[in-house]
């Protein structure tokens, strides 16, 4: 069996190389609304989807996830910070599979639109630091939520040069 869709998921890729001009508004505008989209829990539409392309914002939250991680750049250049959050698991147990959710159907958006993604992580991290909550009430986010993941998105400067071959037995069908 084979369509659209499932072509797609077969090939979208993590791109870690971008090119740096800005991505174009409606393909933005198509990424985010995908991710409205997802299925959440009891429908609540936990999540909360800020998209960031000032240049100055987005090599700040690039520099405070480089910090978590120990390492520059772990956005990959990328023009457009796309940032997940939700509510604290605590009061919501589904918040981050919710989030998850989100951010796979914007990359396989993103993919379907001619851009490369890439989830990073560390947002939780991140956003639970005190510059993490400034940051947060600064973008105009609602107090008690946490970060889920965030897309580096861009057009790729290049593609991974191979796919790994899918594992024996990944899956099982009990009947």
């Amino acid at each position: 069996m084979d369509n659209e869709v499932l072509k797609a998921l077969r090939e979208r890729r993590s791109i870690r190389r971008y090119k740096p001009e800005q991505i174009k508004d409606e393909e933005l505008q198509a990424v985010l609304e995908a991710g409205t989209w997802a299925p959440t829990g009891m429908g609540r539409q936990d999540p909360w989807i800020v998209a960031v392309q000032r240049p100055d914002l987005v090599a700040r939250i690039d520099a405070m996830n480089g910090a978590i991680l120990g390492s520059p750049h772990p956005f990959y250049g990328a023009p457009t910070i796309v940032l997940v959050f939700g509510s604290d698991p605590a009061v919501w147990a589904n918040s981050v599979p919710d989030g998850s959710l989100v951010l796979g159907n914007m990359m396989l958006a993103a993919h379907a639109v001619g851009l490369g993604s890439c989830w990073i992580n560390r947002e939780r991290q991140m956003f639970a630091t005190p510059e993490g909550k400034a940051l947060m009430a600064e973008l105009g986010l609602p107090e008690g939520l946490v970060g889920i993941g965030a897309l580096a998105l861009g057009y790729p400067a290049a593609f991974p040069p191979s796919v790994k071959p899918r594992k024996e037995n990944y899956y099982r069908i009990v009947k």
